[in-house]
């Protein structure tokens, strides 16, 4: 088998729901093209609903709690074997553009950030830096979402570079920095909120146009030497804050978003953390300490507001969707696309009023931990299908290993997917896991898929959840702790820790007998 390019494009924080192939509320002509190119993929899963432990998952086919970066604030060690390092042993040209978010905000001893203030925007360093980098032969990385004032790095030099000198106007001051267009933060100081959604940076100077660009450049680059490439496409959006450039900030109209709702009662049955979020000013207690937990704050929001929340958000999805349309119009003219395995996915989902939420945290409904999936690879994955056999993030790392004719390694716990793909075989998986450690103790909770169940279970106290997603899709009766449920919860809590032990690799082989 002739080795394939391999094209990983991701988004950030993007629900299942936001394809225009599931969805006629949102426009996107080109991951609907995709769509129809190969397979749809209704039950894929992250590995945690958490950005720097799903994306190192993705670059090592490792479990969080098996390759260190457990959560956000965590650093991924540069010595840990990835996949385009492995790859790229193989004569693989091996790239990385957009987000990465591999590092933490500050350095660890042995450790030096990459993605932290005063160096994301030294643009000399920058100018001068574009890999090895976990095993990536070229990189360019940008860390900011919206107008944060994280931006600078490979995205800063390109602005300046097309004759934006002073893009930092547009972003929140950095230490000692003003910015003359920035828009102002919300008044009660939440990072994610703006006094105004439309943002004054043209969207020629965007990082979702760079990100498109750039990937673009670096596939002609792979074609011209004549080189099997894979890239990593790492969109930021639709991550919030919810601001963006016109004239996708205007796209949809708020009056016509349908967000999600709270059923009234439905928090009864779940652990107390649930229930607090739908108060003023809830107290979770030490959850906060030493870090804060993600997502255990009140979540009360005006509904008006969340309609022009989530009309930005749509208008994000669009917007990154023009630019994926670039790559596949790029690699159909270069006449490669029937050579390109494609995966289209995200590191996690949302919350757009689904349960009352707001924000990611420890609440593993499918808003959070079912993710939009699209696997292409002409003449090889079937074109226009839709399959509902289950698909971790984990395995995508073991899948383009063995595409690119490489083993796998026997310690990868991810497990290629490549012959459920291409029609060889049924279901690779009867179960998924999803990791969450957001806080080391608490709320640190494991969940188990299957087919039909998904139960949750925390490290600390006796409440947990347990839904059947036949029977109640939506997720509003936690039988946790009906009676008449006991022997089904005890079932699934033998196959939890079944599947648990089913996921362990030991890093050593044995290879005799003494």
């Amino acid at each position: 088998m002739t080795r394939p390019n391999i094209l990983l494009i991701t988004t950030d924080q993007q629900h299942f729901s936001t394809l225009g192939a599931v969805n006629p509320k949102i426009r996107t002509p080109n991951l609907d093209r995709l769509c129809k190119m190969g397979t749809r993929f209704d039950r894929a899963y992250c590995p945690s609903p958490v950005c720097t432990p799903s994306r190192a998952s993705i670059l090592t086919g490792l479990y969080p709690s098996q390759h260190g970066a457990w959560t956000i604030g965590t650093h991924l060690d540069e010595a840990c074997r990835t996949l385009p390092g492995m790859l790229g042993e193989a004569g693989y040209m091996s790239g990385l553009v957009g987000k990465a978010h591999f590092h933490p905000l500050a350095d660890t001893p042995g450790h030096t950030s990459l993605e932290k203030l005063p160096i994301v925007r030294d643009m000399e360093h920058w100018r001068g830096f574009n890999g090895p980098w976990y095993g990536f032969d070229h990189i360019e990385l940008a860390r900011n979402h919206a107008d944060e004032a994280m931006a600078g790095q490979h995205y800063g030099v390109w602005m300046e570079d097309r004759g934006l000198v002073d893009w930092r106007d547009y972003f929140q001051p950095a230490p000692g920095e003003t910015s003359a267009r920035a828009i102002p933060i919300g008044t009660n100081g939440e990072y994610w909120k703006r006094q105004a959604r439309i943002w004054a940076l043209p969207e020629d100077f965007h990082y979702t146009r760079w990100t498109g660009e750039r990937s673009a450049a670096f596939i002609d680059d792979a074609l011209a030497q004549d080189r099997p490439f894979f890239l990593w496409s790492s969109f930021h959006d639709p991550h919030p804050p919810y601001v963006l450039s016109e004239p996708w900030a205007s796209m949809y109209d708020p009056a016509e978003m349908e967000p999600g709702s709270l059923t009234p009662g439905e928090h009864d049955k779940n652990p107390p953390h649930f229930g607090k979020t739908q108060e003023e000013n809830p107290d979770f207690g030490d959850w906060h300490e030493p870090f804060e937990a993600h997502g255990c704050h009140s979540h009360l929001h005006d509904r008006d507001e969340l309609k022009k929340d989530m009309a930005i958000y749509y208008g994000m999805v669009s917007f990154l969707d023009q630019e994926v349309g670039r790559m596949l119009d790029l690699l159909e003219a270069r006449g490669v696309l029937d050579d390109t395995l494609i995966v289209f996915t995200t590191d996690h989902g949302h919350f757009l009023g689904q349960h009352g939420l707001m924000a990611k945290g420890p609440f593993h409904y499918e808003d959070l931990l079912r993710v939009p999936f699209i696997a292409a690879w002409p003449g090889r994955i079937a074109a226009g299908a839709v399959s509902r056999s289950l698909q971790s993030l984990v395995d995508l790392a073991p899948t383009f290993l063995e595409a690119g004719g490489l083993a796998v390694p026997h310690d990868m716990q991810g497990v290629s997917l490549l012959e459920e793909w291409t029609g060889q075989r049924a279901a690779t998986r009867d179960f998924v896991l999803c990791e969450n450690r957001h806080n080391p103790v608490m709320p640190h909770a494991v969940t188990h898929v299957d087919a039909r169940y998904k139960i949750t279970v925390y490290r600390a106290g006796a409440a947990g959840e347990l839904f059947d997603l036949e029977t109640d899709p939506n997720e509003v009766d936690n039988l946790w702790a009906n009676p008449d449920f006991a022997t089904l919860k005890s079932e699934l809590l033998l196959r939890f820790a079944q599947s648990v032990l089913a996921s362990e690799r030991m890093k050593m082989p044995r290879v005799s007998h003494a």
